[in-house]
């Protein structure tokens, strides 16, 4: 199983440098595990930045995969990592999840860098 953090989706959607780093978790629908804090991240970002089509063409994308809600067992969980792993708390949660799900988890976001079951990339410098 594999959960994409939002920055490797923004990554992968918004066409970054590295896009091909999160390919394939995002193109393994069957295998994929979505948290919903990471819906509404991306779906924030691509409106913002993007407009709206390309908000819903991401979600489309996202929903592919096994949408997990956060509920009261998950949110503990995601409290007590914050508390370990000094996480914000979106982090914390979809670390959670990942953890939840037995799922590695992909992103380019430098808080999980050197935590288990995390592939983590550094997030290049765009091209000017």
């Amino acid at each position: 199983m594999n959960v994409v953090d939002s920055s490797g989706w923004i990554e992968f959607l918004g066409g970054g440098a590295n896009a091909d780093f999160f390919a394939k978790a995002v193109s393994d629908a069957p295998r994929l595990v979505v948290p919903t804090i990471c819906v509404f991240e991306v779906c924030r970002w691509m409106r913002r930045e993007l407009g709206e089509r390309r908000a819903l063409d991401a979600m489309a994308l996202m929903q592919q995969g096994s949408i997990i809600d956060l509920d009261a067992t998950l949110a503990m969980s995601a409290a007590r990592l914050s508390l370990e792993l000094k996480l914000p708390m979106a982090d914390s949660i979809v670390l959670a999840t990942a953890r939840a799900s037995e799922a590695t988890l992909w992103t380019q976001d430098h808080d999980f860098e050197g935590i288990d079951d995390v592939k983590y990339i550094a997030k290049k410098k765009a091209a000017k």
